[in-house]
């Protein structure tokens, strides 16, 4: 399997996630791209936080993206992608908003390349979501980026 990179123009593998996509900035996601093995017939997205306090709080869900989409504006949607509730009940991004004091917290931007596309909707719960995305993987690569509030 060909390897897959996600980057971001807005920061870099490890570095702090810029204030503008979280929640205490624009809320907006930030600026991505990627690259995924010719044989995905379909791409995904999920962007979590493993250090929330009450467990693993997933901020969004992107299915269905087509492969030759390569990535996406800041702002933005995948092109042609189907989003899925977050944690929050909600089928949009939910930029990083940690409490405050609990540290720093490590925001995945996973891309999932998939065998088939996935039977997801604007109501499918992100645990459920995330089951079909597993699935369906042929491998994922990934950007970490943190963010805390003190």
């Amino acid at each position: 399997m060909t390897e897959i990179s996600v980057r971001s123009s807005a920061f870099n593998h490890g570095d702090p996630i810029p204030a503008v996509y979280t929640c205490h900035g624009r809320n907006v996601p930030p600026p991505l791209t990627w690259t995924a093995p010719e044989q995905a017939t379909a791409l995904a997205l999920i962007v979590d936080d493993p250090d929330a306090p009450s467990g693993l709080f997933t901020h969004w869900v992107v299915s269905n993206i087509p492969p030759t989409t390569t990535s996406t504006e800041e702002g933005q949607t995948p092109p042609g992608g189907v989003v899925s509730l977050n944690s929050a009940d909600k089928a949009e991004y939910f930029g990083p908003c940690p409490p405050a004091g609990t540290g720093v917290h490590h925001y995945r931007f996973i891309l999932y390349a998939l065998s088939r596309p996935v039977p997801v909707d604007s109501r499918t719960a992100p645990n459920d979501a995330r089951t079909a995305i597993v699935d369906a993987s042929l491998g994922d690569g990934q950007l970490i980026g943190t963010y805390t509030v003190d």
